[in-house]
């Protein structure tokens, strides 16, 4: 699961939180390459994702071709692959 850095897509998460949860299973039924990260064992990641989410560390936020989404749906994550980085779907 690994197409990470500009061109690819990042999911960055947390442990117990159910939003993130949800987006990664329904991340399992797509052909989608993807780098996940999880906020509480990477201070730099986390330090991201309060820079884009309003100060708050809100997961899933998820970067597609380095463009953040803060907590987005399957739909509009799909969405988002298929117009910035279609070389991240198999």
């Amino acid at each position: 699961m690994s197409d990470s850095g500009q061109d690819g897509v990042v999911v960055y998460w947390r442990p117990m939180c159910t939003y993130c949860l949800k987006l990664l299973l329904l991340l399992r039924f797509t052909r989608l390459r993807y780098t996940k990260v999880n906020i509480w064992k990477d201070p730099g990641a986390a330090a991201f994702v309060r820079s884009v989410a309003d100060g708050n560390e809100t997961v899933p936020t998820v970067t597609v071709a380095g463009r953040p989404m803060v907590n987005p749906s399957k739909r509009h994550l799909m969405e988002a692959v298929r117009t910035h980085a279609p070389r991240s779907l198999r």
